[in-house]
């Protein structure tokens, strides 16, 4: 069983489905399902965040899509979109990440959310 993500004109993901293996019949099935839909189309792997594969496979582009995804096409890889206009794509991971580290405040049960005006962490 494979994934496919299907992709506006801007790259964004509108809607996943479950599809043919492809290599199984000698289809490329993103070309099929593209040409069927009229869209791009792209496997994606139900395995794969943050460039890991789950079980220890190769990851494959990135991140599995979600819609509202978008595709980066340098990359080759999903990516959800960016929360905050000072956070910045990991191209390892395939995550935006704050320009500063949440404070640890697990131990003393402390939680914080993102302020980007001063792009910093306010203790909730």
């Amino acid at each position: 069983m494979a994934h496919y993500a299907f992709l506006n004109s801007n790259n964004i993901v509108t809607e996943v489905i479950t599809g043919v293996e492809e290599g199984s019949d000698g289809q490329d099935w993103e070309v099929k399902y593209g040409q069927m839909r009229g869209q791009t189309c792209k496997r994606t792997s139900y395995n794969t965040e943050q460039g890991i594969h789950s079980l220890g496979g190769t990851p494959f582009r990135g991140n599995y899509a979600r819609v509202g995804d978008i595709y980066n096409e340098t990359l080759d890889a999903f990516i959800s979109p960016k929360p905050f206009d000072s956070w910045v794509l990991n191209e390892t991971t395939f995550v935006y990440n704050p320009p500063t580290s949440i404070p640890d405040g697990g131990l003393l049960g402390l939680t914080y959310r993102w302020n980007e005006p001063t792009t910093s962490w306010v203790e909730l």
